[in-house]
Order: C-alpha cells, then structure tokens, then sequence
C-alpha cells in the first residue's frame, strides 16, 4: 500500500487496470496520491475485508472499486468502511457492463454506493476530487481552487468547440437570446 495515499483505487482483476487507469491519472493530474491493487470479492473475500476494515486508519478518504461481471466488490467494501465508495461498472464483452452497472448500483438501503457510468473511472476520480475538497484545511482549499480551474477548462473547451461547428456551418447564436 501506498504510504500517504488519500484515494484507494481497486478492483476486482488485473484485466480492469486499462478501465480504472483512467481514475488514477486524474487524480495525479491533482496530485492526489493512491494506492492500487487488486481486491477480488469473491477471490479473495478475506482481503477485500481486511482492506475495507482498515482503509481509513491507513489514511484513506475515499475508495474507487471497479468490477465486472458480478460486481460485488464495491458494495462489500462499502459494507465494512465507513468511507465513501465509489463504484465503477467495468465492462465485460458480455452485456457491455449493464450487469456490472446493476449489481453496483441496487444496493440496500444503509449501504450507499456512489456509482459512475459503465467505464466512468475517471469521473469516480473527479467525485473523489470532490470529495476530498468538501473537507477543511490547506488541501480542501488547494483542490477546490484546482476543481475550479479545471472546470474553467471544460467551459472554455465547450466554448472552443461551439465556435469551431459554428464557423464550419456558418451558424450564428443570434436570435435565440443567449448571453455568455
């Protein structure tokens, strides 16, 4: 385990690395330190426990748990932390992760889940952004000043893109009464 990490990010197999990458670059790109690692809920139940039980007086704020299939392992994480859980429904070739997406997302009532789209890993990093801004202190201040930014960029890219289909086109915004 990572030491100093905030965010762990795990999942159920290896073979989820190239979906939940994703999470882990957008929480470097906020220098938010992690921890990854495969947790399997149904290989290793044993584990998945003892990471669960233990996350928060390792540190962490957040866990991102990513699965396919028979996506338990967000749920079960979340049934032994008293940390937020965000899950990830990882696709499979196989109902293009719908299955991974229900069993994330029907959890009991007592055992919240926050749940991203089928492959959102790195919206489940932005939410952990988030979540760790929402606290006091120097490094809630140094990621909401940092989420503002980079909410700036997403406006400004729109704004890019609407005045590049605008110039291909030939279309203007007048008439219909919108003011930036």
């Amino acid at each position: 385990m990572a030491a100093g990490a905030l965010v762990g990010i795990v999942m159920g197999s290896d073979s989820d690395w190239p979906v939940m990458q994703a999470a882990a670059d957008v929480l470097a790109e906020f220098d938010v330190p992690v921890e990854v690692d495969v947790v399997s809920a149904h290989r290793q139940p044993e584990k998945m426990i003892d990471y669960g039980r233990s996350a928060a007086d390792r540190g962490l704020r957040a866990i991102i748990a990513g699965a396919g299939g028979a996506a338990h392992l967000p749920g079960m994480l979340a049934s032994v932390t008293t940390l937020p859980v965000v899950g990830v429904p990882v696709p499979l070739a196989y109902l293009d992760g719908m299955d991974s997406l229900l069993s994330i997302v029907q959890m009991p009532a007592g055992v919240p889940v926050a749940t991203v789209s089928v492959g959102g890993a790195r919206n489940a990093g932005l939410l952990a952004v988030r979540i760790l801004a929402s606290g006091a202190g120097d490094e809630a201040a140094r990621l909401r000043t940092a989420m503002a930014a980079f909410q700036v960029g997403l406006r400004e890219q729109a704004d890019a893109k609407g005045q590049r289909l605008r110039g291909q086109t030939g279309a203007t915004r007048a008439g219909i009464g919108f003011q930036a």
